[in-house]
């Protein structure tokens, strides 16, 4: 049976000093205390592994030996303790994202980039997913967490709210509405209005046209034939408008921007973890969670 790693590190201290009232001094115990360690340790590697006399210490070839051998053993014994409590902190392993395409320019970049730089030990992948898709997944164990704009249904997870975000209009630099600073619902509703797809993101489609559900004439809703078109130009007539998220206000395709709609609810955008959570995943929501607080994604 291998000795006890305390008894282990004062004979490393002893062979170092030679002595024992200086080693004593060091580790801070009395000297019987260490001189019992030592026959202890003795008794258990059966064999001497030092000689004494009333002036001083000397290695026997098997003290020597250990001497020479147990630093590496200990400091990767340390190094296997460290492991195990970075595993248990949630500080080590893989982690699997998946995210809505629409979380993916600002909010899911900036956690993915916190996860990383804070757990050195943890390797994250983050993969765009169909917005339906996320919440069973995380359910079902395919993917570790999820992060959604809406707060999405589904069995076998729990929600964190991430972030709140004004809704606005995307829109034309030269559309007529762009001068102003704040967009009045009932002025936006005048305009034919771009929604995405209701079978991309049910709840977010109902949201967005929930907004103009009391204006009069009611206004012209159209999906786009392409689902996700990053240059936008069914924008570009100077017509139509997008309802969209203010995450649109940051780096807007060329001859776009984007203004906020006065009086119109917020987005939400929510860390989906599965109910049942192991310490990777109570590592995911505190770093969400800081992360949260310092960019002002939700008020205090």
């Amino acid at each position: 049976m291998a000795p006890d790693t305390v008894s282990l590190r004062y004979f490393l201290v002893l062979a170092q000093e030679l002595n024992f009232t200086r080693a004593a001094a060091w580790i801070g115990i009395a000297q019987p205390a260490l001189s019992a360690r030592m026959r202890r340790l003795e008794a258990e590697l059966g064999t001497a592994l030092l000689v004494r006399d009333t002036r001083s210490v000397v290695l026997t070839t098997a003290g020597a030996a250990l001497a020479e051998s147990a630093p590496p053993a200990l400091a990767a014994l340390d190094r296997a303790w460290d492991t195990a409590r970075s595993a248990a902190a949630g500080e080590l392993g893989t982690l699997r994202i998946g995210y809505s395409l629409s979380t993916g320019a600002e909010t899911v970049p900036a956690l993915v980039d916190r996860l990383i730089r804070e757990n050195s030990g943890l390797e994250v992948g983050a993969v765009p997913m169909a917005t339906p898709e996320i919440s069973p997944a995380v359910a079902d164990g395919r993917i570790d967490a999820g992060v959604t704009r809406g707060e999405q249904p589904g069995r076998g997870v729990r929600r964190f709210l991430l972030r709140r975000a004004r809704i606005g209009v995307q829109l034309a630099q030269h559309h007529p509405l762009a001068e102003h600073l704040e967009i009045e619902i009932a002025d936006a509703a005048a305009y034919p209005l771009r929604l995405p797809d209701r079978a991309a993101n049910p709840v977010i489609h109902d949201q967005l046209s929930a907004l103009f559900r009391d204006t009069r004439p009611h206004p012209r809703f159209h999906t786009p034939a392409v689902s996700f078109d990053m240059s936008q130009r069914d924008l570009c007539d100077g017509i139509t408008l997008a309802p969209a998220g203010e995450a649109a206000a940051t780096a807007p395709p060329a001859g776009l921007t984007w203004r906020p709609l006065r009086g119109a609810p917020s987005l939400t955008i929510h860390l989906v973890l599965p109910r049942e959570q192991s310490p990777l995943h109570r590592r995911i929501r505190a770093v969400a969670k800081t992360l949260a607080h310092e960019l002002h994604w939700l008020p205090d």
